[in-house]
């Protein structure tokens, strides 16, 4: 083969190769052009620095050796003395390159399959960039494919234009695949790696529940309905909540569809996952109501803080609630991001119980009154010692059979109590050796010292190097699950704000920052918000 070929012929085989490999034409004249630079330095020395040019419209091939212009010679394959250059260029400096044109070559046998690894190379390399920029963008969508092979349970997909694999753990249970069928699955990740790009598919991928219905369901796919959240047990159940935007159009039964056609078609692509379509609500308690279903809830309990919510069924809704191995709970708390605690109604009754005669208990020993006195107390509503002692004289003496002594007394032993418990934790933050600079953050009450100095933080620079988490604890959540560490402050009713601030306190008065840093950093997050 010479560098003189058939200027045509050169052309075609370009196009050829680009429609083949769906790639764009420059890139193989390129690819090309590369293979005749290495070629060419074969014979006049690797170290030649040798340029290509192929006209893309002509065909012309240009083969020219770059010398650069230097002052005194060190290579003279590589460089070029300022004199011998300006005759060929009277404008040439050091540094400038000029151009020398080589004449036209033939290839060996050896040469030629050279080149033609170099342009096989070029090319899937291209042809890899243009896959993986193609399925990058397709993250997030479904692809229709067909099983090549089957490779220790990891199922590999001919997409066309490149190959997905579906992982054994990215199936859908007792799922089986065979040579040749059809599969469709989800696009969740794709990776550029050293032997192409890797496209990742899954069918157990809540999403793919998600774009199945987008796909049945056109109320949907026009913004009508939105799909708010998922929770799959592949293969098993499933939850979707959903709302309209449309208050005309009911989201769960145009999801179903006329006679449960829709909702069918894509249990059958799911392999009989069953799914329980429910309306999503912005009230967390009525929106875990809906996820419990088929359970009735009699009661709710919200604790916003640590995102749990208790909820309270009759005694014979318990297994339904719970579900089979914790099934139906395990779905609604994943749909609703909350953790859920199921009690029966004698369960609560009798923890009530519990707390009323502790409570009652409490009162019996810290004010030194009768166990009727301490029930009534315990009945109004008093959790505490301290809301007994500060709270209005009227609202005590407003109990049925006290009057105004009665309450003055009661409130009397209640502050009495509580200044000999504050000396007696006093004395316990000595002993334990906290500060007396704790003190004087505002929010650290004298019990709190006491945990702090139990949980090893004793003086201010021990706080200030403290984190929120530290102080009132954090959740970890994994595989569906929400595990709860403690913090040193974690039984008293300290919010992760309220921790954040104590601790810049301490570090503003440990010196470590100056008020005026916190109070611009405030000032542009609020400007910012």
């Amino acid at each position: 083969m010479a560098v003189s070929a058939n200027r045509l012929e050169l052309l075609q085989i370009a196009d050829a190769v680009a429609r083949e490999k769906s790639i764009d034409r420059e890139i193989v004249i390129a690819a090309m052009a590369d293979a005749i630079q290495k070629a060419a330095r074969a014979r006049y020395g690797q170290e030649t620095n040798i340029r290509v040019d192929i006209n893309s419209r002509t065909g012309e091939i240009k083969l020219q050796r770059l010398l650069e212009v230097v002052h005194d010679v060190d290579d003279p394959s590589t460089q070029i003395y300022l004199e011998l250059a300006r005759d060929k260029n009277p404008d040439a400096e050091p540094g400038d390159f000029i151009a020398e044109q080589l004449p036209p070559m033939e290839f060996g046998r050896i040469a030629a399959q050279s080149a033609k690894q170099v342009i096989v190379q070029k090319v899937r390399e291209a042809e890899r960039d243009k896959q993986y920029e193609e399925y990058r963008d397709r993250v997030g969508e479904i692809v229709n494919g067909t099983v090549k092979r089957v490779e220790y349970g990891n199922v590999i997909v001919d997409l066309g234009k490149g190959e997905g694999i579906i992982r054994r753990d990215e199936q859908i249970p007792r799922e089986i695949f065979s040579y040749g069928d059809r599969v469709r699955a989800y696009v969740y990740d794709v990776r550029r790696e050293q032997r192409g790009p890797q496209i990742f598919l899954s069918r157990t991928h809540p999403q793919f529940m998600a774009k199945l219905f987008t796909m049945e369901v056109p109320e949907i796919y026009d913004g009508i309905i939105e799909i708010r959240a998922v929770a799959r047990d592949p293969g098993s159940r499933a939850k979707i909540a959903v709302i309209s935007r449309d208050s005309s159009i009911d989201p769960v039964g145009a999801c179903v569809g006329m006679r449960g056609s829709r909702v069918q078609a894509v249990v059958g692509e799911l392999q009989g996952e069953k799914i329980d379509i429910i309306p999503w609500s912005p009230d967390a308690a009525s929106f875990l109501v809906n996820a419990l279903q088929p359970a009735e809830v009699a009661k709710v309990v919200l604790d916003e803080d640590a995102e749990r919510i208790e909820v309270v069924v009759p005694d014979d809704q318990l297994s339904l609630a719970i579900g089979r191995r914790g099934q139906n709970v395990r779905l609604a708390s994943q749909l609703t991001g909350w953790d859920i605690d199921i009690l029966t109604e004698q369960e609560e009754s009798e923890r009530r119980q519990k707390e009323f005669v502790e409570r009652s208990a409490l009162f019996m020993d810290a004010l030194n009154v009768d166990e009727m006195v301490g029930q009534l107390l315990a009945s109004e509503g008093f959790s505490s010692v301290e809301e007994v002692a500060y709270v209005d004289t009227d609202e005590v003496s407003a109990i049925e059979g006290f009057d105004e002594d009665t309450a003055s007394e009661i409130q009397t032993r209640a502050r009495e109590y509580l200044d000999q418990r504050e000396a007696e934790l006093d004395a316990r933050r000595r002993e334990l050796g906290v500060s007396d600079d704790l003190r004087e953050i505002d929010g650290l009450t004298t019990p709190m010292l006491v945990a702090l100095g139990e949980d090893d933080v004793k003086s201010l620079e021990d706080f200030a190097g403290c984190a929120a988490d530290d102080l009132v604890g954090w959740t970890e959540r994994k595989d569906g699950e929400t595990k709860r560490f403690t913090g040193a402050l974690s039984a008293f009713d300290v919010s992760r704000a309220d921790a954040e601030a104590m601790v810049m306190q301490a570090r503003i008065k440990a010196g470590w920052i100056s008020a005026d840093a916190v109070e611009e950093t405030e000032t542009a997050e609020d400007e910012q918000a």
